[in-house]
């Protein structure tokens, strides 16, 4: 007699938290399977790990908190779009135009920023130099960075 685990439903995003504009994976792969434009998407808490996004407009969307682990935005438009505390761990950023971006307190760890455009975004520069993004920028090395620790503060 065989058992099958019983795993529990996975819960869609709170609105409260979300909002209710947030789209459920199954939306966004089909959107990207029409290369539809997530201008102003809200994509936060959202588990997108590998998908691809290249060669799309996400100007203005929200990741924020979001998984996107192994994803790729090669020549994607994110201008002005929130990465904020997002897992962007070996995400694929060449040739994006990361433009006024906020990726404060995400993991870009494995991270590569080969000829993308990064004027007025926002990294995290606590745990990751500005040198060290230019460099990836400039040769395609991934960058490399430990994740933030829950209490971790401003120094």
């Amino acid at each position: 007699m065989s058992r099958k685990k019983s795993i529990p439903p996975r819960e869609p995003p709170d609105p409260e938290e979300y909002g209710d504009a947030a789209l459920s994976r199954k939306q966004v792969m089909e959107m990207v399977r029409k290369k539809d434009s997530f201008e102003d998407a809200d994509l936060r808490g959202a588990d997108l790990s590998g998908l691809c996004f290249d060669g799309l407009n996400l100007t203005q969307a929200k990741f924020a908190e979001a998984n996107l682990m192994r994803s790729t935005f090669r020549g994607a438009n994110l201008t002005g779009t929130s990465f904020f505390g997002a897992n962007l761990r070996d995400v694929c950023l060449d040739n994006a135009n990361l433009e006024e971006a906020d990726l404060d307190y995400a993991n870009l760890d494995g991270a590569t920023l080969h000829n993308a455009k990064i004027r007025k975004a926002l990294f995290p520069t606590r745990k990751l130099t500005l040198a060290e993004i230019r460099v990836s920028v400039a040769t395609g090395s991934r960058l490399r960075m430990e994740p933030f620790a829950p209490g971790d503060e401003d120094e």
